[in-house]
């Protein structure tokens, strides 16, 4: 059966705003404050170490994007560079992965809100069904509404990141918060490097979107490297002062009980306003998480079920070429269920280790590219392939071992739908 390609609307800025949309939110808003409860005074290595991992990942998507610019990304990838397992297997974590951080990410939403305005958790899940059904709405749309409304959402986070750390600079400078007792030693610190490692990846977006954007052999690894690049930017200033002002106690208690640590701190600054700004911001910025994970989860469905390892209602597009409707919704209904959990600190952690193994696969196929078609040292790819795998397995060993558990379904599940008719 011919399929009909997805039309290319997409340059660099979009892609670039894309990129930060999906970044720019449960990870600066949530994350960090869940690294800080591991890792401590720790928590600025763990971010830049998590950096270094992304970028070699970042240089490894965005030469396979380019290569082979079609929506799916290492799922993909996998099935074109090594064998149909491994490209099932990535689409397979690629979905589990996208679908918790796009839960957690309504959860910290409707966090934020229900704090802001002094109502209680008992409206926790209901708040994150609400903005799953609206923004699950706005994507079937189709892309060319999203985008517009994911860069007004870029521009207002930044805004109130920047004011974050414009009004606790002082407090920062001046080493307000109380000092952290005990060492969270290696452990600590590459389990945190795995939780701000998935609060990175969202450039992976920009791939898995790859046949949507224009020129896409110049605009996917400019897009990529450019997003990555600003996310990390962002990430050390406000871990910098959100740590040196209110202290990773602080930061990791409000990540668990309220998910709003960054609110926590800024109510310290004594400064009017900047409280409901950073509640704005992480109300907005979660938005933008969850309309492009709502993108990028429903094209990786997309391109699973023009294969056939997913049902095929899933390839449909909607009848102006730019929205897979079927999977858009299928996405929606997915994210919602776990959202329904109300387990902020367990979706984040399982979505950590299902990325790993995501990004490890995509290594590995960057491993196979033709030397036309490679534009960085394989080093690159060894050095993403290794860290992957091994900070996989420094997250909770309940959460890796539900991940391998997963796994093996998936694989059972796709060898018996090749044997079938």
């Amino acid at each position: 059966m011919q399929h009909r390609p997805l039309t290319r609307t997409l340059g660099t800025p979009g892609a670039v705003l894309l990129g930060l949309g999906s970044i720019l939110g449960t990870g600066v808003f949530v994350s960090i404050g869940l690294a800080a409860g591991v890792a401590g005074p720790l928590l600025l290595p763990a971010i830049a170490l998590a950096a270094l991992l992304a970028l070699c990942n970042a240089l490894s998507s965005a030469q396979l994007a380019a290569a082979h610019p079609v929506a799916g990304g290492t799922y993909e990838y996998g099935y074109r560079y090594l064998f149909p397992a491994a490209g099932f297997t990535a689409g397979w974590m690629f979905v589990c992965a996208k679908s918790a951080s796009a839960a957690t990410a309504a959860l910290g939403l409707a966090g934020y809100a229900l704090h802001a305005f002094g109502l209680d958790g008992t409206w926790l899940a209901p708040a994150a069904l609400v903005v799953v059904a609206l923004l699950t709405t706005l994507v079937a749309g189709g892309i060319r509404r999203s985008a517009r409304a994911n860069a007004v959402i870029v521009a207002a986070v930044l805004t109130a990141l920047v004011a974050f750390v414009l009004a606790g600079l002082p407090d920062a400078l001046a080493g307000t918060a109380t000092a952290r007792t005990g060492d969270a030693g290696a452990r600590g610190l590459l389990h945190a490097t795995a939780l701000m490692f998935v609060a990175y990846a969202g450039y992976g977006r920009i791939a898995t979107l790859s046949e949507e954007i224009r020129e896409p052999a110049r605009n996917i690894p400019r897009a990529i490297v450019l997003t990555l690049a600003i996310t990390a930017a962002v990430y050390l200033a406000v871990a910098a002062v959100a740590l040196a002002a209110g202290g990773a106690d602080m930061l990791a208690a409000a990540a668990r009980t309220d998910a709003a640590p960054l609110e926590a701190v800024a109510r310290g600054f004594g400064i009017p306003g900047i409280v409901g700004v950073v509640a704005a911001g992480a109300v907005i910025a979660m938005l933008g998480v969850l309309l492009n994970l709502l993108l990028g989860v429903s094209r990786v469905m997309l391109a699973m079920g023009r294969r056939g390892d997913l049902p095929a209602p899933l390839a449909r597009l909607n009848a102006a070429g730019t929205s897979p409707t079927v999977a858009v919704w299928a996405t929606g209904a997915l994210v919602a269920a776990l959202a329904a959990s109300g387990s902020v600190a367990g979706t984040w952690s399982f979505a950590a280790f299902t990325v790993l193994i995501y990004y490890a696969l995509t290594n590995l196929a960057a491993l196979r590219l033709p030397a036309a078609d490679r534009r960085y040292p394989r080093a690159f790819a060894w050095a993403g392939l290794a860290g992957c795998l091994a900070l996989a397995f420094w997250v909770e060993p309940r959460i890796w071992a539900l991940g391998l558990s997963l796994i093996a379904l998936g694989l059972l599940w796709h060898r018996w739908r090749q044997h079938q008719p």
